[in-house]
């Protein structure tokens, strides 16, 4: 029996994952979170065989869970199920130590497979992701220069990320539950980590790793 659990913010979503794996014979759920901190207790309380988590959560980054989930519940595997498709966020997801990908709008049947392979302790990127994302991310991890991205603390991380969406500090502050004030003091900090001087270079560099396509 492989046992799950369930972490998004989104309890309807939670209860159509929960509908949609309970079917499926040999699979059981044994948890719900609506945090990071409370899928991190949990899972460690648990200790169920795969963690299925949304990359956007109220509380904190599911990125950050996952490392948390990696150090507290090391046979855990973690699959992520995010609306985000771009390169960028496969391979972060990976280096973090997840072990499957899968887009919201992918067939049911995806995250069947993902969990299942997930479980053996293998990699899974569910269509229309690539190998290719597993490519990068182990040519990043052997290429010994270091990348200022890499600098980037996690909440650093996502302020880059929604500044480059257009987000305003304001926005940004009720997405990640910061105050604005804290949000400049972030930004300031990845445009000197990245030797970023204003907006335009910010786009131009989430362009070039992904973070947003290019129109």
């Amino acid at each position: 029996m492989t046992t799950v659990m369930l972490v998004d913010d989104h309890h309807v979503v939670r209860r159509g994952i929960r509908a949609l794996l309970e079917k499926e014979a040999g699979i059981q759920v044994v948890g719900e979170a609506g945090s990071g901190a409370e899928a991190a207790r949990l899972t460690q309380q648990f200790k169920p065989d795969v963690l299925i988590i949304d990359l956007m959560l109220a509380d904190m980054s599911g990125l950050e869970v996952i490392r948390q989930v990696r150090k507290r519940a090391p046979e855990t595997s973690s699959v992520v199920l995010s609306m985000y498709g771009n390169d960028c966020y496969v391979v972060e997801a990976l280096q973090a130590g997840a072990k499957a990908y899968v887009l919201k709008d992918s067939p049911p049947e995806e995250l069947v497979r993902a969990v299942r392979e997930a479980a053996l302790g293998r990699r899974y990127l569910a269509p229309p992701l690539s190998d290719r994302a597993i490519e990068v991310y182990l040519q990043r991890s052997e290429d010994s220069q270091l990348d200022p991205y890499d600098m980037l603390t996690t909440r650093e991380r996502e302020v880059l990320h929604l500044a480059a969406q257009g987000m305003t500090s304001s926005e940004t502050a009720g997405r990640l539950c910061i105050s604005p004030r804290t949000v400049e003091v972030h930004r300031a900090r990845v445009m000197q980590k990245l030797g970023l001087h204003n907006r335009t270079e910010l786009i131009h560099f989430a362009i070039r790793r992904g973070i947003i396509p290019e129109k």
